[in-house]
């Protein structure tokens, strides 16, 4: 654990003197330069006694048990519940937060559940849920809070799950991604104009982060893009970036395009039509990526998991609910014997559509 201030303010380690009066966080890209009481962007991380503190440790903005594949994760332990948590603030500028009313907050009523690690691994095991989501708003901007939790998680057996867009620091990312053991990564766009533009931030530092995941570390690893008409969904973006993600990730990571609809600052822009999500998906297929879905719509083909070497449905899915398994003990397809990347549990389990709100 970290020195504490106080009860919900601790030290951290990702920071250097800039000058006379202003300190640099070396958390992520952003790179936020304070003067003494000065938050950054992301709100949690201030500029305190002339050091970098995180100011909302042990505080969330609630917590929930979900099925694994609403985070979403379709081939890390299918059907299992996991325990969701997050806290407020965030540090892009995403125009189109789904979640604005916690990753915009600069409130800190916003964080009105109080859990320390030890409470939320007991929790969970409490709940029969195999994993711990970080999710929500970005795992980045509440890093020492969320590498005690999945600490102790540890301990217990229980694994760690990070929701985040991958806007991350070198050093901070190796530490952080030690302690996880899988990861969807928001891929936003594929394009540096969208990022600058319309998240306040910028494509190559998640580009590193992807790769520096699946090729130096155990993480499983899923990547999710939100499709907004007329922003990232041209042709041209989504063949340059499938044919990225299978180059320089492999065939095996898992892509799951998911339907806008308007919110925050968005509200110009109309849903995402299912031709839109289905064509990403065929390009996706087309140019090598074994595993594509497709999400916030209903649409069984597009939920489901198939084998890539002969078609074969592996797992079926209605919306969160598993409705078929023709994986074999060793995740083989019982078919033709193809391996499904993943990681998956010799029980079956359906948790399904369920979301159990927790006070804590």
């Amino acid at each position: 654990m970290l020195n504490k201030v106080n009860n919900n303010i601790v030290s951290t380690r990702y920071w250097h003197q800039v000058d006379q009066q202003r300190i640099q966080c070396d958390l992520c890209p952003r790179a936020c330069k304070l003067h003494e009481g000065q938050r950054g962007m992301c709100f949690v991380r201030q500029n305190l006694n002339q050091q970098i503190v995180m100011t909302s440790y042990g505080r969330s903005s609630g917590f929930a048990v979900d099925p694994i594949e609403k985070k979403p994760l379709n081939h890390f332990f299918p059907g299992s519940p996991i325990l969701s948590f997050g806290t407020a603030g965030c540090n892009l500028a995403c125009k189109f937060c789904q979640n604005w009313h916690i990753s915009k907050s600069a409130e800190m009523d916003t964080l009105m559940s109080r859990a320390d690690p030890e409470a939320i691994g007991k929790i969970a095991l409490e709940h029969d849920c195999h994993s711990v989501a970080y999710t929500y708003n970005d795992p980045v901007i509440f890093h020492e809070y969320a590498i005690d939790t999945a600490k102790v998680c540890r301990e217990l057996g229980i694994k760690s799950v990070a929701v985040t867009a991958g806007y991350v620091c070198s050093a901070p990312r190796v530490e952080f991604y030690q302690w996880m053991d899988a990861a969807n990564v928001d891929l936003k766009a594929f394009s540096e104009k969208f990022y600058y533009k319309i998240t306040g931030s910028h494509l190559q530092p998640v580009l590193e982060t992807l790769q520096y995941i699946k090729h130096e570390t155990n993480v499983w690893l899923e990547l999710t893009t939100l499709l907004i008409p007329g922003e990232n969904d041209s042709d041209a973006e989504l063949e340059a970036m499938t044919q990225w993600v299978v180059e320089y990730l492999g065939p095996d990571v898992p892509m799951h395009f998911s339907a806008f609809h308007p919110a925050w600052k968005m509200h110009d822009k109309p849903r995402t039509p299912i031709s839109t999500l289905l064509k990403a998906r065929q390009i996706a297929i087309k140019n090598g990526v074994h595993y594509a879905y497709i999400g916030n719509v209903h649409d069984k083909a597009g939920s489901s998991t198939y084998c890539h070497q002969c078609g074969s449905l592996l797992i079926g899915r209605d919306w969160y609910d598993v409705m078929e398994w023709n994986l074999d003990e060793n995740a083989c397809c019982q078919v033709c014997g193809t391996k499904c990347a993943g990681r998956f549990s010799t029980q079956v389990e359906n948790w399904g559509n369920k979301r159990q709100a927790l006070k804590i």
